[in-house]
C-alpha cells in the first residue's frame, strides 16, 4: 500500500454533517467532505491486511483496497476506474450505502475502520470534477433487444451492463421520472435528485432508451412485450407495502411512509399539491411506526416540515450498543444505528406493539400501543408477548407505517406474466431466469426488499444471466 503504517498514525475521521439547525430549514444535503489532504490521509490508513474482508462484504466487490491506494497517491483517474469498474454508480452508495465494508474492515475490530464510503463518495465526485465520467458508448451493438421494467437501482444497473455488452435497451418506468426508489423513497437531503439526473444523461448518451408515465401490463400488453423483445428483465422492486391490521387504519391521518416521502420529493422538485392533498407533519405530532431506515427518513421529513415532536417506534427490542458474542466479526453487526435525522430531535422507543388508532372525527388523534417481550420457542422462532399493565396512548396526529415491504405488487404485470411466485411473494427464479421464458428478474423483485448496493449487484449478475441466454 502506498503508505503501509498509516492506520498506525492516523485515526478515523468522519466528515460529519452540517449544523443541525442550518441543516433542517432546507432539503439540501446534510453530509459534508473532508478537503484533499485529509482525504488522502483517511485512505492511506487502509493497511495491506493480506485477506480484504471489506472486498468480501460489498455485494458489487468493489476492490476497495485498490481504489484506496490510488486515492492516497493523487491518481484520480485510476481510483475512478477502479472503483466503477464494480459498480457504475457510485454517486449512489457513496452516498446512501450503510457501508458493509467498514463493518468488516480489520481496523473494526477496535471500532476504527477505514472510512471507504466517504472515500468513495469523494473519489466518483472529483472524477465528474476533472471531465473523467464520460460517456462509454458500445462500438458493437449485438442486434438483441431487451426491456428493463422499472427503472430503480436494480433496473438501472442491468439496463447499463446490457447496453455495455451492446444489446439495446429500454427502460420502461410506470412513473413520471426515472429512479424509482432513489428518485422517491430517498429525500433530497441524503440525496439530492441532480445527482440522478447528472448519470441519466450519460446513460442516456449511451444509447439506452428511457420511457416513462408507462405502466407494462396496462399501457403496453405483456403479449407485445414478448414479442417486441427477445428478452424482458423485471426490476419492478418489492412496493408492497406492510399493512397495520388494526382499529383505525383507514382514517385520515394515516400513511404509507411512502406516500409520504414521494410527495415531499416531489414538491422539493417544484411540484404543486392541492391543500387537500398534502400530507404534512407542521404543528403535529408525529408517530413513525417502525424503526429502520425508510422510518428514519420519515423523522427527517417530518422535523423539515416543522411537526411540534416525532417519536419513531419499533416492536423489536432495542439492539445492543456493541456487538454480542454471537454477532462477531467481520459479519454485518446487529447493533443500534443512529442516523443524521435522528440526531436532529426525536424520541425513539423499542418493544411496542400497536393495538389500535384513536380517532375524533374522523381524524387520527392518538395510538394505543402496549409493551411487548420476545422469547425464543422450542422450534427457535421468536414469541411475542404483551406485558400486562402496560398500556398507554401515544398522542398523535400523523402516523406514518414504516414497516417495511412485504413483495413485489402481483395484480398487473405479474400475474399478466403469469410468472411463479417462491415463499415469500417474490419472483420465483432459476439463475434469475422466472418460470416464463425470456422473463428474467432482479433486484427487490427477486429477492424481497434489501439495500440500494445490493439491488445494483442484483442487477448487473441478472444482465449477466440475460447475455447467456441471448447468445447461447
Amino acid at each position: 500500500m502506498g503508505k503501509p503504517t498509516g492506520f498506525m498514525e492516523f485515526g478515523r475521521r468522519e466528515s460529519g454533517y452540517r449544523p443541525v439547525q442550518e441543516r433542517i430549514g432546507d432539503y439540501s444535503e446534510v453530509e459534508l467532505m473532508l478537503d484533499e489532504d485529509d482525504r488522502k490521509e483517511q485512505a492511506s490508513r487502509c493497511m495491506d491486511c493480506g485477506i480484504p474482508f471489506c472486498h468480501w462484504a460489498c455485494t458489487v466487490c468493489s476492490k476497495i483496497p485498490e481504489w484506496q491506494d490510488a486515492l492516497f497517491n493523487g491518481k484520480y483517474k485510476e481510483a475512478y476506474e477502479l472503483l466503477s469498474s464494480n459498480n457504475r454508480f457510485p454517486e449512489f452508495t457513496g452516498r446512501i450505502c450503510p457501508a458493509l465494508c467498514e463493518k468488516s474492515c480489520v481496523l473494526n475490530l477496535h471500532n476504527e475502520p477505514v472510512t471507504i464510503r466517504e472515500n468513495e463518495y469523494a473519489i466518483i465526485e472529483k472524477a465528474f470534477e476533472l471531465g473523467y465520467v464520460v460517456p462509454q458508448i458500445p462500438e458493437i451493438r449485438t442486434g438483441k433487444k431487451v426491456a428493463v421494467i422499472g427503472s430503480g437501482p436494480a433496473g438501472l444497473s442491468a439496463a447499463d451492463k446490457l447496453n455495455q455488452i451492446g444489446h439495446t435497451v429500454t427502460v420502461y418506468e410506470a412513473d413520471d421520472a426515472i429512479g424509482g426508489l432513489v428518485r422517491y423513497g430517498i429525500p433530497d437531503f441524503k440525496l439530492n435528485k441532480n445527482i440522478i439526473d447528472r448519470r441519466l444523461k450519460i446513460l442516456e448518451a449511451e444509447g439506452i432508451k428511457f420511457i416513462v408515465n408507462t405502466k407494462v401490463g396496462v399501457d403496453v400488453k405483456e403479449a407485445d412485450l414478448l414479442k417486441k423483445y427477445d428478452a424482458v428483465c423485471l426490476a419492478i422492486g418489492a412496493t408492497k407495502a406492510r399493512n397495520l391490521e388494526v382499529k383505525g387504519r383507514e382514517v385520515e391521518g394515516t400513511y404509507y411512509a411512502m406516500q409520504f416521502l414521494k410527495q415531499q420529493n416531489k414538491k422539493v422538485r417544484g411540484d404543486k399539491f392541492a391543500e387537500d392533498e398534502r400530507i404534512l407533519a407542521t404543528g403535529k405530532n408525529v408517530l413513525v411506526i417502525g424503526g429502520g431506515d425508510t422510518g428514519s427518513d420519515c423523522v427527517g421529513t417530518s422535523i423539515r416540515q416543522k411537526a411540534n415532536s416525532v417519536t419513531q417506534i419499533e416492536i423489536m427490542p432495542k439492539p445492543p450498543e456493541d456487538r454480542l458474542d454471537n454477532n462477531p466479526w467481520p459479519y454485518w453487526p446487529n447493533t443500534l444505528r443512529t442516523s443524521s435525522s435522528h440526531k436532529e430531535g426525536c424520541e425513539r422507543r423499542w418493544s411496542l406493539a400497536t393495538k389500535q388508532i384513536f380517532t375524533e372525527k374522523g381524524k387520527v388523534v392518538g395510538v394505543e400501543v402496549a409493551q411487548v417481550e420476545w422469547s425464543k420457542g422450542v422450534d427457535g422462532r421468536w414469541i411475542m408477548k404483551e406485558v400486562p399493565g402496560t398500556i398507554e396512548v401515544i398522542k398523535a396526529e400523523l402516523v406514518l407505517l414504516s414497516m417495511g415491504f412485504v413483495s413485489p405488487e402481483h395484480k398487473g404485470l405479474l400475474d399478466g406474466l403469469k410468472v411463479e411466485y417462491d415463499n415469500r411473494g417474490n419472483v420465483k427464479t432459476t439463475n434469475t431466469k422466472s418460470s416464463v421464458d425470456k422473463v428474467f428478474a432482479c433486484g427487490d423483485a427477486k429477492n424481497g426488499a434489501t439495500l440500494v448496493v445490493t439491488a445494483i449487484a442484483s442487477g448487473i449478475e441478472t444482465a449477466v444471466q440475460i447475455d447467456k441466454y441471448l447468445t447461447k
